[in-house]
């Protein structure tokens, strides 16, 4: 049996929109054709502006999620201000970086609201790509036709929900890997807010 079998897949998808990010991800766990979970969790947030969407392995997202919470907590603790979404994906990037002999299994969007929105993509090895939509995971060939074609610079919030949700969506029909919910976080100037979404 190949190594593919035993990582599982997973699609998860970054959008701007004119007051903030949306980050969301399916549900499903799945080690090759086993289910593993149809309740996993892939989206977090960070600090009350930051949040990540990952694929990859479940462990190592959690771990790199708590080291980058714990690190930024002392160091706003420290500065006495918010660190931005610029700084804590600089943080993410030499964390993984510093693991690359033996890497951290999982790519990451991650997205925050300061002065403007912006998201970050993050490989492996800590590379790091700023765009304003993006997808990762066994999924992203299915999910990024959506997003091309449809994304604008100006959408509002319910219309980059909309444009997230219907990637994802067209990524499960054809990606057995993903499916069982959509988690979505929220992030504006305001602060976050979670959802999850049944279908």
């Amino acid at each position: 049996m190949s190594i593919e079998a035993y990582i599982p897949g997973a699609t998860a998808v970054g959008v701007v929109f004119k007051d903030g990010v949306i980050l969301a991800a399916e549900k499903r766990l799945a080690l090759g054709t086993f289910i593993m979970s149809k309740g996993a969790k892939k989206v977090f947030p960070i600090t009350s502006n930051t949040g990540a969407a990952c694929a990859g392995m479940i462990a190592d997202m959690q771990v790199l999620i708590r080291n980058v919470q714990a690190i930024i907590k002392i160091r706003e603790m420290e500065l006495r201000r918010r660190i931005t979404a610029n700084s804590v994906t600089k943080l993410m990037s030499v964390i993984m970086f510093e693991r690359r002999l033996f890497p951290l299994l999982t790519q990451v969007i991650l997205g925050g609201v300061d002065d403007s929105p912006s998201i970050y993509v993050l490989d492996p090895l800590g590379s790091v790509i700023p765009d304003k939509y993006a997808c990762v995971g066994s999924g992203t060939e299915l999910a990024i036709g959506i997003l091309e074609s449809e994304y604008r610079d100006d959408m509002s919030e319910s219309e980059a929900k909309n444009l997230a949700l219907k990637a994802i969506k067209a990524s499960v029909q054809r990606d057995s890997a993903s499916g069982d919910g959509v988690d979505m976080l929220v992030i504006t100037k305001d602060g976050s807010k979670e959802e999850t979404i049944a279908f």
